[in-house]
């Protein structure tokens, strides 16, 4: 149900630009059962909170939150406040601790602690979504993050490739999307402003 305090300009344009790529990729169809990952960061929130609001272009899908707190914050403090948000909204939702982040920067692993990090927790959310019967993960990556990413590659990789807006995983059997494709990083940062999620 969108609630009334949603509906600003900015609130309909990114509406528009997230429904248009969700049509251009074909990211949702029909039964479709999507998780979100939110990390607690300004993109991942804007994503669920785009994503929990009627379509008028994209047919029924259900949703499901998704948080791995990488175990960086002793005491959860932050896991503690996405739940109460998660759950003053109403949304499914899997919060998880690990240790993940401090293993990653650990002597165990000094060359990649950020790559390590990423994989360990995709790898989880991977399982979650096998666990709740999911098709789809959608990660808050806007289209900032895509050319950046075809830069880095560029320059440091010497290879022409990006993330792209659908992406087939496990022979067909899983798909990330990234519904905020279209959408400058400087919009969605204002989105989040001015629906004042809570800062994690």
């Amino acid at each position: 149900m969108v609630v009334e305090e949603k509906r600003t300009r900015l609130f309909l344009h990114l509406k528009k630009w997230l429904e248009k790529a969700v049509r251009d990729y074909g990211m949702i169809v029909a039964v479709d059962r999507v998780l979100v990952g939110v990390s607690g960061g300004m993109d991942s929130m804007a994503l669920l909170d785009l994503l929990n609001t009627p379509m008028i272009h994209v047919p029924q899908f259900s949703l499901t939150a998704v948080h791995i707190d990488p175990g960086f914050d002793p005491d959860g403090s932050g896991r503690g406040i996405l739940a109460r948000h998660l759950e003053a909204g109403g949304y499914d939702a899997v919060l998880e601790g690990s240790d993940i982040g401090p293993l990653s920067h650990s002597e165990y692993n000094r060359k990649n602690p950020c790559f390590l990090c990423s994989r360990l927790r995709r790898k989880r959310i991977f399982e979650i979504a096998a666990e709740r019967s999911c098709n789809k993960i959608a990660f808050a990556h806007h289209r900032d993050d895509i050319i950046e990413t075809l830069l880095i590659n560029l320059f440091y990789g010497r290879e022409i490739s990006t993330m792209v807006p659908d992406q087939s995983i496990f022979g067909g059997t899983l798909h990330i999307i990234r519904p905020l494709a279209y959408i400058r990083e400087g919009l969605v940062k204002r989105y989040a402003k001015e629906r004042g999620f809570p800062v994690i």
